[in-house]
């Protein structure tokens, strides 16, 4: 056999290779192309190739979607040689990467199986004999390949060129197989054929399911070129049809009398003069576009889009602010300087000139009434209301719209609810607002900034209209439940309004005026017709529905009256149903009856379960579902000295148990407390501290003065007083520093029992502008230094009473 029938030889080539994982499909050798990296660990993969020798292991991933699918598991066996040419850095830090596919090789043994993979690897050499059979499998493949080729446009001219340039039978089989329609299966068994003549076998078979293709292809457009050439006679005999209608005076098509409609409706729109001139431009395209076109449809929705929306300018409304103080009074019972703060937002917005075009944001926990109130707001406007949800959106195209080159394509729910309410300046309320999301989709909080910001809304430009329109007239309202996770661009134009949860007075008054009567209603019940009395809504309230808003207080109403309605319906025939409940009414709905319905109570009093328990203190906090009372534990344990906490706790929150320890063991050892050498547990008890509920996410730093409470607890064996709960950031010098939410924590302590409150002596004046009726019952206990906290919570100091615990048991 002479060398020209041998391939190059591969004792050049690196026996060891970074593996380089390919997703979609294998390369080919022979093959030279481009790729575009942008993910870091591949961009790692590719500087590390070209700092050893330039060469790289092309590997295919069995699964692209298995977690964790670049590892040796994942991966074929097979593989194609790769040396990078030259590698170009793109602007957002990726790289352009140019190399050609050398040699087809076999992992024969692992070296790293960490990311970055590394094997050594045998090149599988190919030597063969110029044969007749190979010449003449060789040459039908080139014939069967450019047959294929012909008949298909899809392929382009270079692929056309590349044949004649290739004069290797593996080569060809190769270049073949790299462009076929093929799934990536398929093409690594032909990268895993090393014997020539069989890879060309293989090849051949799968250009000849493709040519099968091709022909019903042909027998499929054949077939849509009859049908077309019978629409085109169908649509010449319908224009002519037309033409006769004319000269008889007769309606003429559906498509003309769309034109007319539209044509009218758009000269009595107050229309922009650019606006104007592309609308128009619009309507002349329909107007000569045919029917079985397939943009005649989406141009119809176009520009039904584009007169079905409010251009003209609405009339002058003056709102009546003693009416809407009125709407507010009687529909949301309490949150005073809320109604107040809109009042005057209202008002403001009234006069002539006024800039006002802050947009309201409700901050509150769930079921506080953000939505109803906005909803009130309305009302009080006299305005139409279009209200939707943005929690969880991924996709801008749902503010902004789609473009209509996209199938399918609409406005955005902003357009989309200009056309619902048919008017320039409804209310919109925007609900969840900080449970928007990024994806690959893109940035629905950018999108919405251009809704609401002043500046830019004057000449909004929704995708699929494509055309400039006015929302400042809309007035915006939003919600959410906190402000951590709205993005600070978004959160810079809207003015805060927060709402605090209720305590039960607030409850028993809202499901007297409120609840009750709506769900009567929402039954098919007269009003009166069931009667709570006051024991059983506050049992409701302390026991079944602790949580800031109202939303499980109704859920619990609509229980009680549904069990109510059934008992009554079960003991009554079905013909007399109704005739049965009215002689039935009233019922009477008292404690016994809360009881036997919504059965065992779902709340305890947390207060009373730690009473003088030793290393427990009763702490304050704040969440997005409002205030709510935390406990935390500590314990020690003979061991090697350390601190372990639990709880499912944030990183600010163990900071906080970092700088109460240390606070706690500093301060011990300066009051004498425990010493440096007998009596302190310091120097060989490992501490443990916990935080009860622990799937429930804790953190912040206001439970540094709770944590340290727990610790003296602890260390001192002494229980603190009771009916006391605290909150305070805790310095490292024992210097109590202000929290926020205080009224949320407050009125957490409410509902739960609790008595005596300890806050920050600087968060005085946020405890000052919480309601008297709040407040009452209650003892309050500003405090400025850890050692107040301590003076409150516990007796004396007394070093006899000191003692080691036996267990580590709370």
């Amino acid at each position: 056999m002479s060398d020209e029938n041998k391939l190059p030889s591969t004792h050049t080539f690196p026996s060891q290779l970074i593996m380089y994982p390919l997703e979609q499909r294998p390369l080919f050798p022979g093959m030279i192309t481009q790729m575009i990296v942008n993910n870091k660990h591949l961009i790692k993969l590719i500087d590390l190739a070209l700092a050893q020798h330039g060469y790289m292991g092309l590997m295919l991933l069995v699964d692209a979607e298995r977690d964790n699918s670049y590892r040796f598991s994942n991966l074929f066996r097979v593989g194609a040689l790769a040396r990078i040419h030259k590698k170009l850095t793109l602007p957002n830090g990726g790289y352009n990467v140019f190399l050609s596919v050398l040699e087809r090789f076999t992992i024969t043994r692992e070296v790293n199986i960490l990311p970055p993979l590394v094997a050594r690897v045998e090149y599988n050499e190919v030597v063969y004999e110029q044969n007749k059979e190979l010449s003449a499998m060789m040459r039908n493949l080139i014939q069967e390949t450019k047959k294929m080729i012909d008949n298909n446009p899809i392929f382009s001219e270079e692929a056309r060129l590349s044949m004649i340039n290739i004069d290797q039978p593996g080569q060809i089989a190769d270049f073949v197989a790299s462009i076929l329609d093929l799934k990536k299966e398929e093409q690594q068994r032909i990268l895993e054929t090393f014997d020539i003549y069989r890879r060309m076998e293989i090849v051949l078979m799968y250009i000849k399911k493709e040519q099968d293709l091709l022909r019903i292809q042909k027998k499929i457009q054949k077939q849509i070129n009859e049908t077309v050439d019978k629409h085109r006679r169908e649509h010449y005999l319908r224009e002519v049809l037309k033409e006769i209608k004319k000269e008889l005076g007769e309606p003429t098509d559906a498509k003309t009398s769309d034109y007319i409609k539209f044509k009218e409706k758009i000269e009595t729109l107050n229309l922009p003069p650019q606006t104007r001139e592309a609308v128009e431009r619009e309507l002349e395209r329909f107007n000569m576009m045919e029917t079985h076109n397939p943009e005649h449809g989406m141009l119809t929705n176009y520009l039904q889009t584009v007169v079905d929306l409010p251009w003209n300018e609405p009339d002058p409304v003056k709102i009546d602010i003693h009416k809407a103080d009125r709407i507010l009074e009687r529909d949301h019972f309490g949150i005073k300087k809320v109604k107040e703060r809109i009042i005057e937002h209202l008002a403001v917005s009234q006069i002539e000139h006024s800039k006002n075009k802050s947009i309201l944001c409700l901050i509150g926990p769930p079921g506080v009434g953000k939505t109803s109130i906005a909803a009130s707001v309305a009302h009080a406007m006299d305005r139409k209301m279009f209200h939707f949800s943005v929690g969880g959106m991924r996709d801008e195209a749902e503010i902004k719209g789609h473009r209509r080159t996209y199938i399918g394509a609409m406005p955005g729910k902003i357009i989309q609810g200009l056309i619902i309410v048919k008017q320039k300046n409804p209310v919109f309320v925007i609900d969840e607002i900080d449970k928007l999301s990024n994806s690959r989709m893109g940035d629905p909080s950018s999108a919405l900034l251009e809704v609401l910001d002043p500046v830019q809304n004057t000449h909004f430009r929704d995708l699929y209209l494509d055309l400039a329109f006015d929302l400042s007239k809309i007035f915006f309202i939003t919600t959410a439940n906190s402000t951590a996770s709205i993005p600070s661009p978004l959160l810079d134009r809207m003015e805060l309004i927060y709402l605090s949860g209720y305590i039960d007075k607030e409850k028993i008054e809202i499901a007297r005026k409120f609840l009750i009567p709506k769900s009567l209603k929402r039954h098919g019940v007269k009003r009166n017709s069931i009667r709570f009395d006051a024991e059983a809504l506050k049992l409701i309230a302390t026991q079944y529905s602790r949580e800031a808003g109202m939303r499980r207080y109704e859920q619990n109403v609509d229980t009680i009256i549904r069990k109510l309605l059934t008992k009554v319906l079960k003991e009554g025939k079905a013909r007399a149903i109704n005739k049965r409940i009215e002689k039935a009414m009233p019922l009477k709905v008292d404690a016994t009856t809360i009881k036997k319905y919504l059965g065992k109570p779902m709340f305890n009093n947390t207060i009373e379960t730690i009473k003088g328990r030793v290393g427990v203190a009763t702490g304050l906090a704040w969440t997005s579902a409002g205030g709510d009372v935390l406990v935390i534990e500590s314990v020690y344990n003979k061991g090697p000295r350390g601190l372990n906490s639990t709880g499912t706790l944030g990183s600010v929150m163990k900071e906080s148990i970092q700088i109460a320890f240390s606070f706690i063991k500093s301060y011990t050892l300066s009051q004498g407390i425990v010493d440096d050498k007998e009596e302190n547990p310091f120097l060989d008890r490992e501490f443990h501290i916990h935080v009860p509920s622990g799937a429930i996410p804790k953190e912040g730093p206001s439970a540094g003065i709770t944590i340290a409470t727990s610790l003296y607890s602890l260390i001192t064996n002494t229980a603190m007083k009771p009916n006391f709960a605290m909150t305070g950031e805790l310095s490292l010098t024992g210097y109590v520093h202000p929290i926020g939410g205080l009224r949320e924590k407050i009125v957490a302590a409410k509902r739960h029992g609790v008595t005596r409150v300890i806050f920050p002596a600087e968060n005085q004046v946020d405890f000052d502008e919480i309601p008297d009726y709040v407040k009452r019952g209650m003892k309050f206990f500003p405090v400025s230094q850890m050692d107040d906290v301590i003076r409150l919570l516990f007796p004396p100091f007394k070093p006899q009473t000191v003692k080691r615990k036996k267990q580590s048991t709370t």
